[in-house]
């Protein structure tokens, strides 16, 4: 069963139990709340809280049993999060996972007490979502992204698979503190390969069009797209635009590939999903957040696309691709 079709089928079975059933368990009915940036029906977010699901269900959390979730979604519209944390926050969860600093952040204005689980989070110490890594200390803990140094990695791979590229498009969200922190890192990469570096910030498409379209009037140009809640709410208008332009892209989850683009590197997110769950499963039994640490990602992968680097015109160093994690045909 692929992911798409597990979460189609938890939230089935969730519907589907019904309440003199729920009634005959005797057990506590727990609430999660799962606040996510983009929208419900995306693969992408699909599947990530298929894997959070599953997870939660094998270790004993079971939908419509003894378990309730209730989602919430941001759409890639920042200035309505804290409005929809509130929300959240007044069913009154037990816990509540999050995506990205934004929500966060918006979810901790909303409550200093309910337990949060984030996940994909670049700097949380620095964002000020926590205390530090080790000890949390507030109502939030859960799985970094990475480190800023991070952005200099897609830098270099960008370099190595497309060697011609001297100009570098780097789409981002620059209201978020930790997206500055990792051009910063790109930038303290660039001067040592050659690369010029133009910042393009995510706001909406239309602006993303016309900046990725001006950029690309200029030969040997790349981009390099940060791990943005609107670049995936966006991914398909950039993984088009990019191959429309010509340009050789690192996107930062596996995603972006498996829809046509070059290349990936980052985080595996099913992964951090399922570990959001373990965190999720130890506050509900009664461990706090303040007391569970931070912790970076375990698994990163590499993944190519070898059809869009034939279109582009690029050859594989077959030092890349034996690095790779997954090579899409």
């Amino acid at each position: 069963m692929n992911n798409r079709r597990a979460f189609i089928t938890l939230l089935g079975g969730a519907a589907a139990w019904p309440l003199a059933v729920r009634a005959q368990q005797g057990e506590r009915m727990r609430r999660i709340g799962v606040f996510q940036p983009g929208v419900a029906d995306d693969s992408e977010y699909q599947a990530r809280n298929a894997a959070f699901l599953q997870t939660l269900g094998q270790l004993g959390w079971i939908v419509g049993r003894n378990l309730r979730i209730d989602f919430r979604w941001g759409a890639g519209h920042v200035e309505r999060y804290r409005a929809i944390a509130e929300e959240l926050v007044a069913i009154r969860p037990d816990v509540i996972l999050g995506n990205g600093t934004a929500i966060v952040g918006a979810l901790q204005k909303a409550t200093r007490t309910v337990p949060i689980v984030f996940a994909n989070i670049t700097d949380p110490v620095g964002s000020g979502l926590v205390a530090t890594l080790a000890r949390p200390g507030g109502n939030a803990t859960g799985f970094s992204a990475g480190e800023f140094g991070f952005g200099g990695k897609w830098l270099e791979l960008l370099k190595e698979i497309a060697p011609r590229v001297t100009r570098v498009a780097v789409l981002r969200d620059s209201a978020i503190a930790a997206q500055i922190g990792l051009l910063g890192g790109i930038q303290s990469v660039a001067p040592s390969v050659g690369i010029e570096l133009r910042p393009v910030d995510l706001r909406d498409a239309d602006e993303l069009e016309q900046a990725i379209g001006t950029f690309a009037r200029e030969p040997n140009g790349g981009l390099i797209v940060v791990g943005a809640a609107q670049a995936v709410l966006y991914r398909n208008l950039i993984v088009t635009l990019a191959a429309r332009n010509n340009l050789p892209a690192v996107y930062p989850f596996r995603n972006f590939v498996s829809e046509g683009g070059l290349m990936s590197y980052g985080a595996d997110t099913i992964h951090v999903y399922q570990q959001a769950a373990s965190y999720v499963d130890r506050i509900l039994k009664g461990e706090k957040p303040a007391d569970l640490p931070v912790q970076a990602p375990t698994k990163y992968e590499l993944v190519i696309n070898l059809k869009t680097a034939k279109a582009l015109g690029l050859e594989i160093p077959a030092s890349l691709l034996a690095r790779a994690d997954e090579v899409i045909e």
